[in-house]
């Protein structure tokens, strides 16, 4: 049976406010907003890139919520399966950006949200089953027990439908401690086809030590990832690390003139899934770096660009380099 979709995801999605550069949020008196949320980020950026994407979540029906499900209908993402509130809110966080010395400050603002008490019976299932992949990420089972428990049940029903799973482990530690989140993610990465987690998190949630390279080929080597065909891990300004197929594959950070440091991640686990989808994990590395470097260059979690500019820019991107 044919999939509708190429990916599916679901997650929150927030509405972040910044100051304008050199402001101080206590002081501002205007603050820029921009939707953004793990999840949403990676539907919309494969969605540009001619993906047939889905994101499923909860969302007020006021003002607000129709900004956030607009940004995404404008990049294509299929939003029919949102279950919209008539109580409720959405989670608001508050950046400031800053120079050295000081660094960025972050305030979030996301307890009660709508998302917060999206619940099995909410979800859309056929939706979200029908499709060549489904994304999930480590923020969403933090939110609450009931988010928890779709994202337990999402990866069951994946399984019996034969419907490959990515996840990203993309650990917050302001929603929850290190210990907690490496008992609760450890039995969601084992489901997973494909799994991204970052080097900081490697150590902090899973014992690995040294290196990004050798903390990596630990991550690979667990019982943990055993049934992962891959395992990419972002190493931030150095690029991105895979273990694929018991070789370790490395692309190099694209440059970039860097102007907004949210949402690379997210862009990065775009392009590397737009290869994968392909059968081509190597080109999606070097997808991954160009299109986390289009993320820092612009303004807002969202990238915005086409598959053209992609094409084009993707013979001067980092080549992959196999140990």
């Amino acid at each position: 049976m044919q999939s509708t979709y190429d990916v599916t995801t679901l997650g929150e999605i927030m509405l972040r406010l910044t100051t304008p550069a050199g402001a101080r949020l206590e002081s501002a008196a205007q603050l820029d907003v921009h939707p953004g949320g793990a999840e949403a980020n990676l539907a919309s950026l494969l969605a540009r890139l001619g993906r047939r994407t889905a994101w499923l979540s909860a969302l007020p029906s006021n003002a607000l919520g129709r900004l956030a499900a607009n940004s995404l209908r404008a990049a294509g993402v299929d939003l029919q399966g949102v279950h919209w509130c008539a109580d409720g809110r959405m989670g608001t966080y508050y950046v400031e950006f800053s120079t050295p010395p000081r660094p960025i400050q972050v305030i979030y603002d996301r307890a009660h949200s709508c998302m917060t008490a999206f619940s099995n019976d909410q979800v859309d299932w056929e939706r979200l089953l029908s499709t060549r992949l489904l994304h999930l990420t480590g923020i969403t089972p933090a939110l609450s027990p009931s988010c928890h428990a779709v994202v337990v049940e999402a990866m069951q029903r994946a399984r019996q439908a034969g419907v490959p799973i990515s996840f990203d482990v993309n650990y917050r530690q302001k929603l929850w401690d290190a210990e907690t989140a490496a008992a609760t993610l450890a039995p969601l990465v084992r489901q997973a086809d494909i799994v991204f987690c970052g080097h900081g998190d490697a150590q902090r949630l899973f014992g690995c030590t040294g290196d990004a390279p050798a903390a990596l080929r630990q991550l690979a080597e667990q019982p943990l990832t055993a049934g992962a065909q891959a395992v990419v891990m972002s190493v931030g300004s150095a690029g991105v690390l895979a273990w694929h197929k018991g070789q370790l594959l490395q692309v190099d950070a694209v440059p970039a003139v860097i102007v907004d440091r949210l949402g690379a991640g997210d862009a990065l686990a775009a392009g590397v899934l737009d290869g994968w989808l392909d059968g081509n994990l190597a080109r999606g590395l070097r997808t991954g770096v160009l299109l986390a470097a289009f993320a820092l260059s612009q303004h807002g979690d969202m990238v915005v660009t086409t598959p053209e500019e992609v094409a084009a820019l993707l013979g001067a991107a980092p080549g992959t380099i196999v140990r």
